[in-house]
Protein backbone atom coordinates (compact mmCIF):
# COMPACT_ATOMS: atom_id res chain seq x y z
CA UNK A 1 0.00 0.00 0.00
CA UNK A 2 1.45 3.42 -0.99
CA UNK A 3 2.16 5.63 2.04
CA UNK A 4 1.02 9.47 1.99
CA UNK A 5 2.97 12.10 1.11
CA UNK A 6 2.45 15.31 3.24
CA UNK A 7 3.08 18.80 3.73
CA UNK A 8 3.31 19.43 7.13
CA UNK A 9 0.11 17.74 8.64
CA UNK A 10 -1.38 18.04 5.69
CA UNK A 11 -3.37 14.89 3.96
CA UNK A 12 -1.42 14.38 0.60
CA UNK A 13 -4.72 15.50 -0.76
CA UNK A 14 -4.14 19.07 0.28
CA UNK A 15 -1.27 19.37 -0.73
CA UNK A 16 0.43 22.62 -3.37
CA UNK A 17 2.37 21.97 -6.18
CA UNK A 18 4.52 24.21 -8.10
CA UNK A 19 2.90 21.77 -11.09
CA UNK A 20 -0.28 24.18 -11.19
CA UNK A 21 1.16 27.40 -10.16
CA UNK A 22 0.30 28.50 -13.68
CA UNK A 23 -3.78 27.79 -13.94
CA UNK A 24 -5.11 30.93 -13.38
CA UNK A 25 -2.59 32.59 -16.46
CA UNK A 26 -4.01 29.96 -18.95
CA UNK A 27 -6.34 30.42 -22.06
CA UNK A 28 -9.42 28.02 -22.24
CA UNK A 29 -8.59 25.28 -24.77
CA UNK A 30 -4.95 24.75 -22.36
CA UNK A 31 -7.10 24.94 -18.72
CA UNK A 32 -9.31 22.03 -20.28
CA UNK A 33 -6.55 20.13 -21.42
CA UNK A 34 -4.40 20.50 -18.29
CA UNK A 35 -7.68 19.48 -16.26
CA UNK A 36 -8.29 16.50 -17.95
CA UNK A 37 -4.96 15.06 -18.60
CA UNK A 38 -5.15 16.00 -14.77
CA UNK A 39 -7.30 13.07 -14.17
CA UNK A 40 -6.53 10.69 -17.00
CA UNK A 41 -4.54 8.29 -14.37
CA UNK A 42 -7.02 8.14 -12.02
CA UNK A 43 -8.59 4.60 -13.40
CA UNK A 44 -5.02 3.02 -13.26
CA UNK A 45 -4.64 3.91 -9.51
CA UNK A 46 -8.04 2.32 -8.78
CA UNK A 47 -7.29 -0.31 -11.00
CA UNK A 48 -4.26 -0.99 -8.81
CA UNK A 49 -6.52 -1.76 -5.87
CA UNK A 50 -8.41 -4.63 -8.11
CA UNK A 51 -8.13 -7.00 -5.41
CA UNK A 52 -9.25 -4.77 -2.11
CA UNK A 53 -11.99 -3.68 -4.03
CA UNK A 54 -12.52 -7.39 -4.63
CA UNK A 55 -12.53 -8.33 -1.34
CA UNK A 56 -15.32 -5.55 -0.14
CA UNK A 57 -17.37 -7.23 -2.88
CA UNK A 58 -17.27 -10.58 -1.28
CA UNK A 59 -17.49 -8.85 2.11
CA UNK A 60 -20.88 -7.04 0.69
CA UNK A 61 -22.20 -9.95 -1.01
CA UNK A 62 -21.77 -12.27 2.06
CA UNK A 63 -23.84 -9.20 4.04
CA UNK A 64 -27.06 -8.90 1.55
CA UNK A 65 -27.17 -12.80 1.65
CA UNK A 66 -27.90 -13.12 4.77
CA UNK A 67 -30.01 -10.75 4.94
CA UNK A 68 -27.93 -7.10 5.70
CA UNK A 69 -28.35 -4.28 4.05
CA UNK A 70 -25.33 -1.49 2.43
CA UNK A 71 -24.64 1.44 3.94
CA UNK A 72 -22.60 4.22 2.31
CA UNK A 73 -21.28 7.16 4.66
CA UNK A 74 -20.29 10.08 3.59
CA UNK A 75 -19.30 14.20 3.66
CA UNK A 76 -19.46 16.88 1.01
CA UNK A 77 -18.20 15.38 -2.59
CA UNK A 78 -18.18 11.51 -0.80
CA UNK A 79 -21.17 11.81 0.32
CA UNK A 80 -23.32 13.22 -2.74
CA UNK A 81 -21.28 10.42 -4.40
CA UNK A 82 -22.43 8.05 -2.12
CA UNK A 83 -26.10 9.08 -2.45
CA UNK A 84 -26.17 8.81 -6.17
CA UNK A 85 -24.73 5.41 -6.49
CA UNK A 86 -27.47 4.12 -3.78
CA UNK A 87 -30.21 6.01 -5.38
CA UNK A 88 -29.39 4.59 -9.01
CA UNK A 89 -29.85 0.86 -7.66
CA UNK A 90 -33.37 0.64 -7.46
CA UNK A 91 -34.43 1.37 -11.56
CA UNK A 92 -31.08 -0.29 -12.79
CA UNK A 93 -31.10 -3.54 -10.55
CA UNK A 94 -34.72 -3.59 -9.01
CA UNK A 95 -33.78 -3.48 -5.52
CA UNK A 96 -35.65 -2.43 -2.65
CA UNK A 97 -35.51 1.21 -1.13
CA UNK A 98 -33.87 0.32 1.62
CA UNK A 99 -31.55 -2.22 0.34
CA UNK A 100 -28.79 0.39 -0.69
CA UNK A 101 -28.42 3.30 1.55
CA UNK A 102 -26.08 6.88 2.09
CA UNK A 103 -25.34 8.85 5.05
CA UNK A 104 -24.37 11.85 4.47
CA UNK A 105 -23.17 14.61 6.87
CA UNK A 106 -25.76 17.55 7.03
CA UNK A 107 -28.87 14.93 6.02
CA UNK A 108 -30.62 16.16 2.35
CA UNK A 109 -29.70 19.42 2.98
CA UNK A 110 -25.98 18.91 2.00
CA UNK A 111 -26.81 17.26 -1.28
CA UNK A 112 -27.50 20.83 -2.19
CA UNK A 113 -25.46 22.70 -0.16
CA UNK A 114 -22.59 22.66 2.46
CA UNK A 115 -23.94 22.03 5.94
CA UNK A 116 -20.86 23.94 7.85
CA UNK A 117 -19.60 21.76 10.35
CA UNK A 118 -21.77 18.90 9.38
CA UNK A 119 -18.63 16.91 8.43
CA UNK A 120 -16.81 17.15 11.93
CA UNK A 121 -19.76 16.09 13.77
CA UNK A 122 -18.64 12.61 15.49
CA UNK A 123 -21.57 12.06 17.76
CA UNK A 124 -24.07 12.89 14.18
CA UNK A 125 -21.79 9.88 12.92
CA UNK A 126 -22.82 7.51 16.03
CA UNK A 127 -26.23 8.70 15.34
CA UNK A 128 -26.53 7.51 11.99
CA UNK A 129 -25.60 4.06 12.66
CA UNK A 130 -28.62 3.97 15.32
CA UNK A 131 -30.53 1.58 13.13
CA UNK A 132 -28.15 0.04 10.87
CA UNK A 133 -27.97 -4.44 12.11
CA UNK A 134 -25.22 -6.74 12.69
CA UNK A 135 -26.06 -8.26 9.12
CA UNK A 136 -25.17 -5.19 7.48
CA UNK A 137 -22.61 -3.63 5.48
CA UNK A 138 -21.01 -0.43 6.36
CA UNK A 139 -18.80 1.11 3.77
CA UNK A 140 -17.04 4.87 4.62
CA UNK A 141 -15.21 6.87 2.03
CA UNK A 142 -13.23 10.16 3.16
CA UNK A 143 -10.79 11.41 0.72
CA UNK A 144 -8.54 12.74 3.74
CA UNK A 145 -9.90 9.25 5.71
CA UNK A 146 -9.78 11.81 8.53
CA UNK A 147 -13.92 13.27 8.33
CA UNK A 148 -14.50 12.57 12.08
CA UNK A 149 -18.52 12.04 10.96
CA UNK A 150 -17.24 9.24 8.83
CA UNK A 151 -14.56 8.10 11.18
CA UNK A 152 -17.07 7.53 14.16
CA UNK A 153 -19.95 5.76 11.77
CA UNK A 154 -17.21 3.16 10.84
CA UNK A 155 -16.24 2.59 14.37
CA UNK A 156 -19.84 2.27 15.83
CA UNK A 157 -21.10 0.17 13.06
CA UNK A 158 -17.87 -2.31 13.24
CA UNK A 159 -18.27 -2.13 16.74
CA UNK A 160 -22.03 -3.55 16.14
CA UNK A 161 -20.36 -6.38 14.35
CA UNK A 162 -20.89 -5.01 10.36
CA UNK A 163 -18.30 -5.81 7.73
CA UNK A 164 -16.69 -2.25 7.52
CA UNK A 165 -15.00 -1.08 4.60
CA UNK A 166 -13.28 2.60 4.07
CA UNK A 167 -12.47 3.98 0.89
CA UNK A 168 -9.79 6.75 1.57
CA UNK A 169 -7.45 8.85 -1.00
CA UNK A 170 -4.63 8.97 1.77
CA UNK A 171 -2.74 6.17 4.28
CA UNK A 172 -2.31 6.22 6.83
CA UNK A 173 -5.54 7.49 8.32
CA UNK A 174 -8.07 6.87 10.95
CA UNK A 175 -10.67 5.70 8.65
CA UNK A 176 -8.75 3.51 7.43
CA UNK A 177 -7.58 1.94 11.27
CA UNK A 178 -11.49 2.15 11.51
CA UNK A 179 -12.47 -0.37 9.00
CA UNK A 180 -12.02 -3.68 8.88
CA UNK A 181 -10.99 -3.58 5.33
CA UNK A 182 -9.60 -0.39 3.18
CA UNK A 183 -9.53 0.29 -0.57
CA UNK A 184 -6.81 3.01 -0.64
CA UNK A 185 -6.59 4.97 -3.87
CA UNK A 186 -4.14 7.49 -3.45
CA UNK A 187 -4.47 10.44 -5.95
CA UNK A 188 -2.18 12.30 -4.47
CA UNK A 189 -2.21 16.27 -5.21
CA UNK A 190 -5.66 17.92 -6.77
CA UNK A 191 -5.12 20.12 -9.58
CA UNK A 192 -6.82 22.51 -7.58
CA UNK A 193 -5.39 22.34 -3.87
CA UNK A 194 -7.52 20.34 -1.85
CA UNK A 195 -10.18 19.82 -4.34
CA UNK A 196 -10.98 16.86 -3.69
CA UNK A 197 -14.01 16.56 -6.04
CA UNK A 198 -11.64 16.11 -8.92
CA UNK A 199 -9.40 13.24 -8.94
CA UNK A 200 -10.24 12.06 -5.53
CA UNK A 201 -13.77 12.36 -6.40
CA UNK A 202 -12.84 10.58 -9.85
CA UNK A 203 -11.88 7.36 -8.45
CA UNK A 204 -14.47 7.33 -5.76
CA UNK A 205 -16.84 7.28 -8.06
CA UNK A 206 -15.36 4.79 -10.13
CA UNK A 207 -15.02 2.59 -6.97
CA UNK A 208 -18.52 2.74 -6.17
CA UNK A 209 -19.67 2.07 -9.41
CA UNK A 210 -17.59 -1.01 -9.43
CA UNK A 211 -18.34 -2.44 -5.95
CA UNK A 212 -22.42 -1.96 -6.62
CA UNK A 213 -22.20 -3.05 -9.98
CA UNK A 214 -20.22 -6.02 -9.33
CA UNK A 215 -22.33 -6.98 -6.44
CA UNK A 216 -25.61 -6.77 -8.28
CA UNK A 217 -24.05 -9.29 -10.76
CA UNK A 218 -23.04 -11.49 -8.26
CA UNK A 219 -26.80 -11.33 -6.81
CA UNK A 220 -27.98 -11.96 -9.56
CA UNK A 221 -29.48 -8.70 -11.41
CA UNK A 222 -27.48 -9.44 -14.57
CA UNK A 223 -27.57 -11.96 -17.23
CA UNK A 224 -24.94 -11.74 -19.74
CA UNK A 225 -24.82 -7.53 -19.31
CA UNK A 226 -28.15 -7.30 -19.99
CA UNK A 227 -30.21 -4.95 -16.09
CA UNK A 228 -33.16 -7.94 -16.08
CA UNK A 229 -34.30 -6.84 -13.42
CA UNK A 230 -34.86 -3.32 -14.34
CA UNK A 231 -37.84 -1.41 -12.88
CA UNK A 232 -39.31 0.38 -16.37
CA UNK A 233 -40.31 4.39 -14.89
CA UNK A 234 -40.30 5.76 -18.54
CA UNK A 235 -40.50 5.17 -21.76
CA UNK A 236 -36.53 4.89 -22.46
CA UNK A 237 -36.65 1.90 -19.54
CA UNK A 238 -39.84 0.38 -21.14
CA UNK A 239 -37.81 0.25 -24.42
CA UNK A 240 -35.27 -0.92 -23.03
CA UNK A 241 -37.04 -3.79 -21.63
CA UNK A 242 -38.41 -5.19 -24.45
CA UNK A 243 -35.16 -5.11 -26.40
CA UNK A 244 -34.03 -7.22 -23.83
CA UNK A 245 -36.85 -9.57 -23.82
CA UNK A 246 -36.48 -9.72 -27.66
CA UNK A 247 -32.80 -11.05 -27.64
CA UNK A 248 -33.39 -13.36 -24.48
CA UNK A 249 -36.37 -14.59 -25.40
CA UNK A 250 -35.87 -14.73 -29.30
CA UNK A 251 -39.52 -12.74 -29.97
CA UNK A 252 -40.07 -9.92 -31.96
CA UNK A 253 -40.98 -6.41 -30.60
CA UNK A 254 -44.91 -7.75 -30.16
CA UNK A 255 -44.61 -10.58 -28.76
CA UNK A 256 -41.87 -9.33 -26.00
CA UNK A 257 -44.64 -6.14 -24.96
CA UNK A 258 -47.46 -8.70 -25.00
CA UNK A 259 -45.05 -10.87 -22.29
CA UNK A 260 -43.96 -7.64 -20.35
CA UNK A 261 -47.63 -7.01 -19.77
CA UNK A 262 -48.49 -10.60 -18.72
CA UNK A 263 -45.19 -10.35 -16.52
CA UNK A 264 -46.78 -6.63 -14.91
CA UNK A 265 -43.68 -5.52 -16.11
CA UNK A 266 -40.84 -8.16 -15.06
CA UNK A 267 -38.22 -8.97 -17.49
CA UNK A 268 -37.38 -11.96 -16.46
CA UNK A 269 -40.40 -13.40 -15.63
CA UNK A 270 -41.25 -12.64 -19.51
CA UNK A 271 -38.30 -14.26 -20.31
CA UNK A 272 -38.94 -17.31 -18.79
CA UNK A 273 -42.29 -17.33 -20.04
CA UNK A 274 -41.08 -17.49 -23.29
CA UNK A 275 -38.00 -19.63 -23.11
CA UNK A 276 -39.77 -22.05 -20.70
CA UNK A 277 -42.83 -21.44 -22.51
CA UNK A 278 -45.18 -21.33 -19.11
CA UNK A 279 -47.66 -18.88 -17.35
CA UNK A 280 -46.35 -16.40 -15.54
CA UNK A 281 -47.35 -17.90 -11.83
CA UNK A 282 -45.31 -20.83 -13.37
CA UNK A 283 -42.09 -18.86 -14.23
CA UNK A 284 -42.42 -16.71 -11.00
CA UNK A 285 -41.84 -20.26 -8.99
CA UNK A 286 -38.89 -20.98 -11.28
CA UNK A 287 -37.12 -17.84 -10.74
CA UNK A 288 -37.83 -18.75 -6.46
CA UNK A 289 -36.42 -22.19 -6.91
CA UNK A 290 -33.96 -20.93 -8.91
CA UNK A 291 -32.80 -17.77 -6.26
CA UNK A 292 -33.56 -15.27 -9.11
CA UNK A 293 -30.65 -16.90 -11.07
CA UNK A 294 -32.49 -16.41 -14.84
CA UNK A 295 -29.33 -18.52 -16.12
CA UNK A 296 -30.31 -21.68 -13.54
CA UNK A 297 -33.82 -21.33 -14.80
CA UNK A 298 -32.62 -21.28 -19.04
CA UNK A 299 -30.32 -23.70 -18.83
CA UNK A 300 -31.55 -26.45 -16.53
Amino acid sequence: MRRRVVSGDLPETETMTQAGADLDRLASDALVERLVLAQRDVADVVLAQRRAIAGVVDGVVTALERGGRLHYVGAGTSGRLAMLDAAEMPPTFGTEPGLVCAHVAGGTTALLRAVEGAEDDARSGIDAMLHVEPADAVIGLSASGGTPFVVAALRAARAKGCFTAAIVNTVPSPLADAAERTIAVCTGAEPIAGSTRMRAGTAQKIVLNTISTAVMVLRAKVYENLMVDLVATNEKLHARARRIVERVAGVNALQAAALLESAEGSVKVAIVMARRECSAPAARVLLELAQGRLRRVLES
